[in-house]
């Protein structure tokens, strides 16, 4: 009778060791870090460089949409000047040339905003890689399971030893 207690207290004995051990080992491995990407991205030399190429790109954009517009004004201010002197015919050519060069405008800048993102995501793509690497490997350095993102995240509580900035700003080369 003794025996079958003793071996119900080592068996109560292991089981919780093995509680506690997994308990720790489950600790260990989600050790959480935070940084903020925008604020890290922003300092980096390569951000100056993508968006002086993003507005240039833009620009071409902006000029044609310019010149679009001020031939839209410029056709819109003849055709109210002669439109008491025009036949019924004539108004609805006028205004079916209006409404065409109204709708070519709107297509033109709603292209113009694809190309634009589809610009900054092909030139910003290297750059978002370079810095996830950098996280990912500062992460795994420090042992941690989980990093978030600050700017896309509020924390109410984060100790200032899990910011991984000053350590991923460092293997970039950031100063």
């Amino acid at each position: 009778m003794k025996f079958d207690k003793m071996k119900k207290l080592v068996r109560v004995f292991l089981v919780m060791a093995c509680i506690l051990f997994v308990g720790n080992m489950a600790r260990a491995q989600n050790k959480i870090g935070y940084i903020n990407l925008n604020q890290l991205i922003d300092q980096m030399p390569e951000t100056k460089t993508i968006r002086t190429q993003i507005e240039a790109y833009q620009k071409q954009f902006i000029d044609e949409l310019t010149a679009m517009n001020n031939d839209y004004v410029s056709k819109g201010k003849a055709y109210e000047a002669q439109r008491t002197t025009l036949t019924d015919a004539q108004r609805t050519a006028k205004e079916t040339e209006l409404t065409d060069l109204q709708k070519r405008m709107n297509d033109y800048q709603t292209s113009a905003q694809q190309q634009v993102q589809a610009k900054t995501t092909e030139l910003s793509k290297p750059l978002f890689d370079k810095v996830r690497a950098a996280v990912a490997a500062v992460a795994k350095e420090k042992g941690y399971g989980y990093t978030f993102d600050t700017s896309q995240t509020d924390f109410i509580v984060s100790p200032p030893e899990d910011d991984l900035m000053t350590a991923v700003k460092a293997k970039l080369g950031i100063k």
